[in-house]
C-alpha cells in the first residue's frame, strides 16, 4: 500500500485515523505479548504496537527489518509520552504488519557514539549513513546548498555546468586523468577546478555565474582534504574585489541565518601581512586573542646571540606560568613548524627562568612597554626567518588555545585576508610559483615592473577564513592577453609553451574580455565547521579512506586487458 505519512507527522490530531506507515525498525521490544516497534524513516521515529495477534509476523523481525504498519493513531495513556519525538503524544496501534525487507546480522553497531573503526563505517556506508548523526549531517549540508542556490539565483546569477572532461593544464596538483577510446594515446584531465571554464563563461557574456562543481585532485589526504570534494564555484564581470567578497560575505550571512538562525558580525578584514604578524597564520582563528608581537626592533641590540642575528624575532605572552614540561611540548610544536627551538621568560614583578640572564634591564623594560604586560605570566620568543617564525609561534599559538580550551565551537568567527603576494618563491627549484593561481591580476601598481619586484608584488586576491581554517580563495583575474603571458612566461611558461597548454584561454581573451573575478568555496569544510565536525568525511555521503581508496566499493580498481586494448594502453609492472 501508499504510506499516508511519513514518521515525523502524527500528531494528537489525527487520533482515530487509520493510517499506513513504512520505514526501518528503530528498536523492537516485547512487553507480555504485545511489542512495541519504533518505525524510523528519514523524517523520524513513530512507536507502533503490535498487538498479540500479530505476533508471528514480527516474532524474527529484528533491528533494520523495513516493515509496513497498518493501523489506527491512539493517544499515548498519561505519563507515557515521549517529548524527546515529535510522535511522542501518540501511537500507532497495527491492524495488519508487511515485511517489506529483511535484515542480516548488522556487521556494524547502529546507535550513535557506539565504537565503530572507519574502514568499517566506510565500507557500510550505506549502513552508517542510516545513524541519526550522519543522516543529520548530510540533510544540513544539503540545506546550506539550497539556501546558497536560493539567494544567487535572487542575485540574478545563473546556474552553469562546465565540463567534466576537459584538457590536462598545470594548476597545482596532479590531474586525475581520463584515456581516450576514440582518440588513442590521448587523455582528458578531470577538473582541479573550473577556473578557466568559467573564465571563459565571462567571455561568452553570461556576467553572473555558479555551479556547485566537482573538482578533483590527485594529493595527499587529511583530514580537510579529499581527492574529490565540491565547491561553490561562482564568477562575475564588471567588479572589482570588494564586490565580490561583499556578496560572499551577505550569502554567508543569509545561509547561517536561514539554517542554523546565527546572525553573523561582519568579518574582519586583514591584510596578509598583518594576518601573519598578528596571528602567525593566513587563516587565523579570531575567537580568542593570545596575538603575536614583532619585538626584532626591541631586541636587535640584545647580547643573545640568537636575538640580534636572527632576521626576524616575535613573542606570545600568555597570562599563565607554563610550567617547564609545558614550555617543552610547545618547544615541540615550534620545531615541528620549521622553528630551531622556542626561546622564554617569565614574568611576575620582575623576569625570571629562560633566557632572562641574556636579557639587559632595559630591554626587558622595553618588552614589557611593547607587549604591554601587566599580569603575570610567559613569554614565548622565535627567531628565524619572518615567514618560519610568524608560522612556527603561529601554531604555538592555536596549541595553547587548545589546551586553554579557548575555541568555543559554537562561535563563528570569519575573516577577509587580502593583499596576498602575488608569488612566492621555491628554494628548493630556485624559482617564483603564483601564490594562488596565474590567473590572478596582480594589483595595478604592481603590473607594469612585476618581473622586477616579484617578492614585493601584491595580487588581487583573497582568502576567506573561519576559526582558524580556509574557507574560499578568490581573486580578480586577469583578463589582457599580454599580462597573461607576461605572468606566464614569469612563473615557466614561455609563449610556445604557453600557447599549447592554454592557447584557447589566450585566443579567447582577444575578442573582448571583460573585467571579472570570482572565488570558489569548499562546501564540506565550511558544513563541517558549521557543525563544529572535525573530519570533512563527516558530511560526504561516500569519502575515500587517507589512501584515495573507497571500502565499500573497492575503488579503484584494476580494469581487464579487454578494457587496455581498447584504450591502447599497456600497465608497466613493477
Amino acid at each position: 500500500m501508499k504510506r499516508t505519512h511519513n514518521c515525523s507527522e502524527l500528531k494528537k490530531t489525527n487520533v482515530g485515523e487509520e493510517v499506513v506507515l513504512q520505514g526501518w525498525v528503530n528498536s523492537i521490544r516485547n512487553h507480555g505479548g504485545i511489542t512495541f516497534v519504533n518505525l524510523r524513516d528519514r523524517s523520524g521515529i513513530t512507536q507502533t504496537v503490535i498487538p498479540e495477534s500479530l505476533a508471528d509476523i514480527v516474532k524474527d523481525v529484528r533491528r533494520e527489518f523495513v516493515l509496513e504498519v497498518i493501523g489506527i493513531v491512539d493517544s499515548r495513556k498519561d505519563g507515557m509520552e515521549n517529548k524527546n519525538m515529535s510522535t511522542g503524544e501518540i501511537e500507532v496501534t497495527a491492524k495488519n504488519v508487511n515485511i517489506i525487507a529483511k535484515c542480516d546480522v548488522l556487521p556494524m553497531d547502529m546507535d550513535d557514539g557506539a565504537e565503530v573503526s572507519d574502514e568499517t563505517r566506510l565500507k557500510y556506508r550505506y549502513l552508517d549513513l542510516r545513524k541519526p548523526t550522519m543522516k543529520n549531517n548530510i540533510i544540513f549540508r544539503s540545506k546550506v546548498m539550497q539556501s546558497m542556490r536560493e539567494f544567487l539565483l535572487n542575485k540574478d546569477f545563473l546556474e552553469l555546468e562546465t565540463p567534466l572532461l576537459v584538457k590536462s593544464t598545470p594548476e597545482g596538483a596532479r590531474d586525475y586523468v581520463v584515456p581516450s577510446r576514440v582518440n588513442k594515446g590521448k587523455f582528458y584531465a578531470l577538473p582541479q577546478s573550473p577556473q578557466l571554464y568559467k573564465q571563459l563563461l565571462m567571455v561568452s557574456g553570461f556576467e553572473k555565474y555558479f555551479q556547485f562543481a566537482r573538482c578533483l585532485r590527485d594529493e595527499d589526504l587529511r583530514a580537510d582534504r579529499q581527492p574529490e570534494h565540491t565547491q561553490l564555484d561562482l564568477e562575475m564581470s564588471f567588479v572589482d574585489g570588494e564586490s565580490v567578497r561583499s556578496l560572499i560575505e551577505d550569502m554567508i550571512k543569509f545561509v547561517f541565518k536561514k539554517t542554523k538562525n546565527v546572525e553573523l558580525e561582519d568579518f574582519k578584514v586583514l591584510s596578509y601581512n598583518t594576518a601573519m604578524e598578528t596571528y602567525g597564520s593566513d587563516k587565523p582563528d579570531l575567537r580568542f586573542g593570545l596575538e603575536l608581537t614583532t619585538v626584532s626592533d626591541v631586541v636587535k641590540t640584545s647580547s643573545f646571540n640568537v636575538f640580534s642575528q636572527a632576521e626576524y624575532v616575535n613573542c606570545l605572552f600568555v597570562d599563565k606560568d607554563f610550567s617547564r614540561k609545558e614550555i617543552d611540548k610547545l618547544t615541540d610544536v615550534a620545531k615541528r613548524h620549521g622553528a630551531k627551538g622556542l626561546a622564554w621568560m617569565k614574568y611576575s614583578e620582575s623576569f625570571d627562568g629562560g633566557i632572562t640572564k641574556f636579557i639587559e634591564e632595559p630591554i626587558q623594560k622595553a618588552l614589557i612597554e611593547k607587549l604591554n604586560i601587566s599580569s603575570p605570566g610567559t613569554l614565548l620568543f622565535v627567531a628565524d626567518k619572518k615567514r618560519v617564525a610568524q608560522n612556527a609561534l603561529g601554531n604555538v599559538r592555536l596549541a595553547i588555545a587548545d589546551k586553554l580550551e579557548l575555541k568555543d565551537p559554537n562561535v563563528f568567527k570569519f575573516s577577509w585576508i587580502t593583499d596576498f603576494p602575488l608569488f612566492h618563491f621555491v628554494e628548493e627549484e630556485n624559482r617564483w610559483e603564483p601564490e594562488h593561481h596565474m590567473f590572478s591580476m596582480p594589483k595595478q601598481e604592481f603590473v607594469e615592473n612585476f618581473e622586477k619586484n616579484p617578492g614585493e608584488t601584491l595580487g588581487d586576491l583573497w582568502d576567506l577564513a573561519l576559526n582558524g581554517m580556509e574557507m574560499a580563495s578568490g581573486s580578480i583575474r586577469i583578463s589582457n592577453p599580454e599580462i597573461q603571458k607576461r605572468i606566464m612566461n614569469f612563473v615557466g611558461f614561455p609563449e610556445e609553451e604557453a600557447k599549447e597548454k592554454f592557447g584557447f584561454l589566450l585566443d579567447a581573451y582577444k575578442y573582448g574580455c571583460p573585467s571579472h573575478g570570482g572565488i570558489g568555496l569548499g562546501i564540506a569544510r565550511l558544513v563541517s565547521m558549521m557543525l563544529g565536525v572535525d573530519d570533512i568525511r563527516e558530511v560526504i555521503i561516500f569519502p575515500k579512506n587517507k589512501n584515495a581508496q573507497c571500502p565499500m566499493d573497492e575503488s579503484p580498481g584494476f580494469i581487464d586487458e579487454a578494457q587496455l586494448d581498447e584504450l591502447g594502453i599497456k600497465i608497466k609492472k613493477d
